[in-house]
């Protein structure tokens, strides 16, 4: 049955390759983008296209007003959206953190309520939220970006703790190092620190970020909610 998916940040990287494999599958999937021109790669799949600021609860609603509208109430929520503002900790401003924080845990608050409304009336949803390696490691540089997506857990666990009697799940994807925009800003030494602790000894596609997000969105993974899922080489191992 073709769904209604939405991705939020599914403009590029892990959150584009979360969208062309719903797309792919047969879902109607929605992707939200926040700035100029829709995505050329959104309409390659025949996605729909949505500008949304995360922070802003307006631009939300109207988010998913548009996305409703063409394809009905969103089954499937894959919150993806997020930045970086990396910055040792003593150099760190209060705004770098509190603009992440805004972003990547206030953000997600803002699309899963807002999802969630109608998943509970339906008594049906999945609900898979992007977390991070770092979020469960911690990293020097990142205690903004490791403390939004640490939060993640919790705030996952919680929801699915309160929206399991209805039928909806909500679980975590926790990617290691992938290969996308946000890590090639990583100089070559820096990367080699990072893989050098992979087991695998290599980033992930994200493809293989995307097929896990679409498994704990199917069917087989109707019994799997409030649960953490690496897709990291097995970096994170034990956390």
């Amino acid at each position: 049955m073709s769904r209604s998916v939405l991705v939020t940040g599914g403009n590029r990287g892990i959150g584009l390759a979360v969208a062309r494999a719903f797309a792919q599958a047969g879902d109607k999937v929605s992707l939200t983008y926040r700035t100029g021109e829709p995505p050329r790669a959104a309409t390659d799949l025949g996605c729909l296209a949505v500008t949304c600021d995360v922070t802003d609860s307006a631009q939300v609603e109207r988010a998913f007003n548009e996305v409703e509208a063409a394809h009905g109430p969103v089954e499937v929520l894959v919150a993806n959206a997020g930045i970086t503002r990396d910055r040792l900790l003593l150099r760190m401003a209060e705004k770098d953190f509190t603009d992440v924080m805004d972003t990547n845990v206030t953000g997600v608050f803002r699309v899963v309520k807002r999802a969630a409304e109608e998943m509970v009336d339906a008594r049906r949803g999945r609900i898979v939220l992007i977390s991070s390696a770092v979020g469960l490691l911690g990293a020097a540089g990142q205690a903004n970006y490791a403390a939004s997506k640490a939060s993640l857990v919790g705030f996952a666990r919680s929801v699915a703790r309160e929206l399991g009697t209805r039928g909806v799940t909500c679980n975590v994807v926790a990617p290691g190092m992938v290969d996308t925009d946000m890590t090639k800003v990583l100089d070559g030494k820096q990367r080699a620190a990072v893989l050098g602790k992979v087991p695998l000894g290599r980033g992930a596609e994200p493809a293989e970020v995307a097929a896990a997000v679409r498994y704990l969105a199917s069917e087989d993974a109707a019994y799997i909610t409030g649960a953490v899922l690496p897709v990291d080489g097995g970096w994170g191992m034990g956390h």
